[in-house]
């Protein structure tokens, strides 16, 4: 670092500048070493609170019996002492306490070895360190430097600590990951590169804090509350979308995403973060739940608190506070877009984890943080923090948005059956356990997926998960709306249907193919039973959003005594494939009707696979040294594909995205895209590649490359 200070021409200011600094070393590889900082790509010094780090000073004068020397270390546009943002500490032969303080390790030959310790509750941020010099009643100020100061997961005293070492490491240090998607029966995996070492991402997470509403409104008390990763995790959630401020991904579920990128398309956080901060801080477009959750895991884990993926499967949004989401059809077997209820067949949030000095030490560790722009919390797009445990016991009374976290894992779903000409409502069926089902996150060191449902609720059907739900709706009971509490009252009671069905899939699911599946009734009585059935399939975006009706079949079928039907359900290509989406998902229904019965409704969301892509790695991936990995990819067709484009990312790997144009595919072509990578950290990294073209909208691979010395 080139020296600080320089000579000035009148004689006391130029005794003064001698007492200055000729220059700086901030040890900055010995010391991210130590603080578990030395993966990311910075040439400033980044540091972890709580912690001592080292440096050396060489000044024109060494200091002696006559000289001393003070520190200040400030933060944020307007620092202050009492609002911790700004410590004045003296260098000194040893450091007492806890605060702020600087020790003299060595002073020869005009080099002053210095080690400094910062409080394990201070505000983090890139911190302004400055030197005063006094000698015989002259002082001679000077600025060193300025350093990043992160939270501490290895230091107890920090409210962010993690005590188990593979924890630590999967949920700090891991820079890629995968995040499970699809539906409760057909769970299935996409990678996702986090990114938070690469160079340039946590000058960009820094961004993120004073791009808030918060930061704008009071920057100094913004910057005061740095020390709260409660605080943080809540600014974060809600500087991830776009809705109220100059946040990072703009969220789109209708299907249509012209005038951006499809959200399937995206390999991770690192190409949506440096596009954000090079626009000039515009929301990049388009985003959906993993997407949210993928970049905040990004910037959790880059300031230092550890953090993980977390997908509920059947998640309610339930926007009443009802603890009920209740979905409609007509009596042709339509899904209506009536309410304002929904539920989605995956939901991807996140979990912060750190102490919650608000509540009693119990209920600190896992916090839930959500990013998706869903509802309002005081006024802004903004979930979380809310407590895993107290989310358990049912305590939606508590901070931070626990009524809706809470519903979106216990809701009940009701469905109704609303007939338009009549304005007749009917109550067709209760369901109590299928919400909130396999709630799942990535194993600690391995790509499989861990399942933490009992986490958030006792055992589905126990006497205490029904005690606990309600005890949450009788906090919640005061601010039930109207609409709900009269929909409870005057719903007829329900009966107990006299059939059952089901749709079952009867071939493989694949696009490009017919979709077979079979509508299976059996009668549940004695009695001969008549049944009309009215069917409707539907594309649709993964949280239930219709796109658009691709078949439709209505029939009469006759049921004897106890007997059992199977009908054939066949939904041809050329039907779906313009309306199909990147989710690949059909929404089947029937709303089967006996005179003077309660219909009985069956649904199936079903999912198609897409071509697979082969990955392959050609050589010994070494740090620094080119190698070549190969792709192959068949056209499954009976028609051409084009425009077609391949994706590669990967930290460690490449350097930023890779773009690949590739030629049309005729019909069951096979192709092959060769390029190089070049390694530059050694261990167990992972690529992710996607492939869109005309008729697949996000082909996915994924292949975990082991890099040597």
């Amino acid at each position: 670092m080139p020296a600080v200070s320089q000579a000035i021409s009148l004689p006391l200011e130029e005794m003064v500048a001698q007492e200055g600094l000729q220059s700086v070393d901030w040890q900055i590889s010995l010391n991210e070493q130590a603080h578990h900082t030395d993966k990311f790509s910075s040439q400033e010094l980044i540091v972890r609170r709580g912690q001592l780090f080292y440096m050396s000073l060489t000044v024109y004068r060494c200091l002696g019996c006559n000289r001393s020397a003070t520190f200040t270390a400030s933060t944020g546009p307007y620092p202050s002492e009492s609002a911790k943002t700004k410590a004045v500490f003296p260098l000194s032969n040893r450091i007492s306490g806890t605060g702020w303080g600087a020790q003299l390790l060595n002073n020869k030959n005009n080099v002053l070895s210095i080690s400094i310790l910062s409080p394990a509750d201070a505000p983090i941020g890139r911190y302004t360190l400055s030197i005063e010099i006094s000698y015989e009643g002259n002082d001679s100020t000077m600025e060193v430097g300025t350093f990043i100061l992160l939270f501490n997961p290895w230091l107890q005293a920090d409210s962010v600590f993690m005590s188990n070492h593979d924890e630590r490491e999967e949920y700090v240090q891991e820079d890629a990951g995968v995040i499970f998607v699809g539906r409760t029966s057909y769970i299935s995996v996409i990678g996702w590169n986090y990114g938070q070492f690469e160079e340039g991402i946590l000058n960009i997470c820094l961004s993120l804090l004073d791009n808030s509403l918060n930061f704008r409104r009071d920057p100094a008390t913004d910057v005061a509350r740095r020390d709260d990763p409660q605080y943080i995790g809540r600014v974060l959630s809600a500087m991830i979308n776009a809705n109220d401020d100059y946040g990072v991904v703009s969220g789109n579920w209708s299907g249509n995403y012209v005038g951006g990128q499809d959200p399937r398309n995206w390999n991770g956080s690192v190409e949506i973060l440096k596009r954000w901060q090079s626009s000039g801080f515009r929301p990049v477009r388009y985003g959906q739940c993993w997407v949210f959750a993928g970049t905040l895991n990004t910037a959790l884990r880059c300031l230092g608190i550890p953090s993980r993926v977390i997908t509920n499967f059947n998640s309610a949004h339930d926007t009443d506070k009802n603890l009920s989401v209740d979905v409609y059809y007509d009596p042709r077997g339509w899904p209506m877009d009536k309410g304002s209820d929904s539920v989605w067949n995956f939901h991807v949030w996140n979990e912060g984890w750190f102490a919650r000095t608000d509540l009693s030490p119990s209920y600190s560790g896992w916090q839930v943080l959500d990013a998706t722009p869903q509802e309002r919390s005081q006024g802004v797009f903004q979930c979380g923090p809310a407590s895993v445990v107290a989310l358990r016991e049912g305590n939606v009374d508590w901070d931070y948005d626990m009524p809706f976290i809470f519903a979106e894992v216990n809701a009940d779903r009701i469905t109704w059956i609303y007939d338009a000409w009549t304005g007749a409502l009917k109550k067709n069926f209760s369901n109590t356990h299928t919400i909130g089902k396999n709630i799942s996150t990535k194993a600690v060191g391995s790509n499989s997926r861990m399942d933490v449902t009992e986490k958030y609720k006792y055992p589905e059907g126990s006497s205490q998960e029904r005690q606990v739900f309600e005890k949450a709706l009788g906090k919640l009971q005061p601010s039930m709306s109207f609409r709900a509490t009269s929909a409870r009252v005057f719903s007829r009671e329900e009966r107990e249907p006299s059939i059952s069905g089901k749709f079952k899939i009867t071939d493989i699911l694949t696009v490009g193919k017919e979709v077979n599946m079979a509508l299976m009734l059996r009668n549940l009585t004695g009695d001969s039973k008549t049944v009309t059935v009215n069917m409707t399939a539907w594309t649709i975006v993964y949280n239930g959003t219709l796109v658009h009706k691709v078949w439709k079949e209505s029939v009469t079928l006759s049921l004897g005594p106890n007997g059992e039907i199977q009908h054939p359900v066949k939904i041809a290509y050329a039907l779906y494939e313009k309306y199909l989406k990147a989710d690949n998902m059909i929404r089947a229904t029937a709303v089967c009707e006996i005179s003077d019965e309660t219909e009985v409704v069956v649904e199936r969301d079903i999912i198609l696979e897409n071509p697979t892509l082969t990955l392959e790695v050609l050589d010994q991936a070494r740090v620094q040294k080119p190698v070549t990995v190969q792709i192959l990819f068949s056209n499954p067709l009976d028609e051409l594909v084009k425009d077609c484009k391949l994706i590669a990312e990967g930290s460690g790997l490449l350097q930023g995205t890779l773009e690949i144009d590739m030629p049309n595919l005729r019909p069951r072509q096979q192709s092959q895209v060769d390029f190089e990578i070049l390694p530059t950290r050694s261990g167990t990294k992972q690529l992710l590649v996607n492939l869109s073209c005309n008729k697949f909208s996000a082909i996915k691979g994924m292949l975990p490359i082991k890099v040597v010395e």
